[in-house]
């Protein structure tokens, strides 16, 4: 169950932000990030329970500019504390609004991260990112500056690849 690959409808474009995660937001936050964006962020927090689907899949077309892997521990996926200590993978992407960064988050249970992304690789918004086994988290961090109506709220149920989190004008 945990390595179902499905595909999602839903809409697709530039002025779109996709989930790249399947499970139930947990945080949408502004907040500061100096790795990729390299300034204010809304970051949107998708905890992925063990009967999720845990395929990661591309936001928005773009290129890959980072990938970026980072040991860490093990605590609660959907702990604010665990974007900051857990073991993750971060995979920037510049996107036709800029850059975006989405970040594979393990959790208590999930210890095995998989990202297919490759520095310079052209993607598709909507495909395959990678997959996270078992319990964990996927965070999106889109930049303020680019003015990004954020569609979703704590507690609501996406679908990677087919809903949208975010929309620019």
């Amino acid at each position: 169950m945990f390595f179902r690959d499905p595909l999602r409808a839903g809409p697709r474009g530039e002025r779109y932000v996709l989930a790249a995660a399947e499970g139930h937001v947990v945080h949408v936050i502004e907040t500061e990030e100096p790795m990729y964006v390299k300034e204010r962020a809304v970051r949107i927090s998708i905890f992925l329970s063990v009967f999720d689907v845990h395929v990661n899949r591309y936001p928005v077309d773009g290129t890959v500019e980072l990938v970026n892997y980072n040991r860490g521990k093990f605590l609660h996926a959907a702990d604010e504390k665990a974007s900051l200590d857990n073991e993750q993978s971060s995979i920037g992407l510049r996107g036709p609004r800029g850059r975006v960064l989405v970040r594979q988050i393990a959790g208590l249970i999930a210890r095995r991260i998989v990202t297919d992304a490759k520095p310079g690789a052209r993607v598709t918004q909507g495909d395959r990112l990678g997959l996270i086994r078992f319990g964990s988290r996927t965070d999106v961090f889109l930049p303020v500056s680019a003015h990004p109506v954020v569609k979703v709220k704590p507690g609501d149920r996406v679908r990677v690849g087919g809903t949208v989190l975010a929309e620019y004008a």
